[in-house]
């Protein structure tokens, strides 16, 4: 099953063409999409989103880059929807030390709330962990959840190594398409392959075929040829190998 495993199809990017977006998605094979949450006040609009469209499911969070639009009794309201509406997981949730107007502090202290949330509900968790990853992990050691994936993967052969060993599976996406990618194509054609799921983050991290245009859920399948390039198998393996590895690290799915 092609599974993209983080897509913010409810970004304001898809509002004139958002069904078009789902049904050509659909046609190409995708047949389950994980739709994140980045803020509370956008959940309602999250729901009403993976309502609609076929094959749909959400997850909910404050992102670390929202952190700033976001107030502390937004927790509780997390805590609320994470027990009304049973989502496949926490996110996206994570820490972001990229951008530069970012607050650590801020950043960290709702991090650290959410993945305690994660823990009581007992539910996986889609980790943001741009130039962040170590940090990342130090909080899961603290704080141990019930795995997930560290979405938009960068980093290191021994990060990774430690986000499996903690239950984690890795998101490929669009990334790994570029040729001067080089960290990452190596990573992914040599990681354990029950470790990797895919992912586009639509309408971000465009593939390179799209020239930094604007990305969408039906460009998983060449995403995925990718991989299976890099990897030496055939496309149909690394659909079915990636499809089980989202389930397995999104038991709702």
């Amino acid at each position: 099953m092609l599974i993209d495993t983080h897509c913010h199809l409810d970004a304001a990017e898809f509002d004139g063409d958002r069904g078009k977006v789902r049904g050509a998605a659909l046609t190409a094979g995708v047949e389950r999409i994980v739709v994140p949450g980045v803020v509370f006040a956008g959940f309602p609009h999250l729901k009403a989103t993976v309502a609609r469209y076929t094959g749909c499911v959400a997850a909910y969070g404050i992102h670390p880059l929202y952190v700033g639009q976001s107030e502390a009794a937004d927790l509780p309201g997390l805590r609320h929807w994470l027990s009304e509406e049973k989502p496949v997981a926490v996110g996206e949730i994570g820490l972001d030390t990229y951008a530069p107007e970012t607050d650590p502090v801020r950043q960290e202290f709702f991090f650290v709330e959410q993945l305690k949330l994660a823990r009581e509900f007992q539910l996986p968790v889609l980790l943001h962990v741009r130039r962040a990853i170590d940090s990342v992990l130090k909080h899961l050691h603290r704080i141990p959840v019930s795995g997930g994936i560290a979405h938009a993967f960068n980093g290191s052969r021994q990060q990774a190594d430690e986000f499996i060993r903690l239950g984690f599976k890795l998101g490929f996406g669009g990334a790994m398409t570029y040729s001067g990618s080089t960290r990452i194509r190596e990573l992914a054609a040599t990681l354990p392959l029950e470790s990797i799921v895919l992912e586009t983050d639509a309408p971000d991290i465009p593939p390179a075929w799209l020239n930094r245009g604007r990305n969408t859920p039906g460009e998983l399948p060449r995403i995925a040829a990718v991989l299976a390039e890099l990897r030496g198998l055939s496309l149909p393996e690394v659909v079915a190998a990636t499809g089980t590895n989202a389930r397995q690290a999104l038991p709702g799915l």
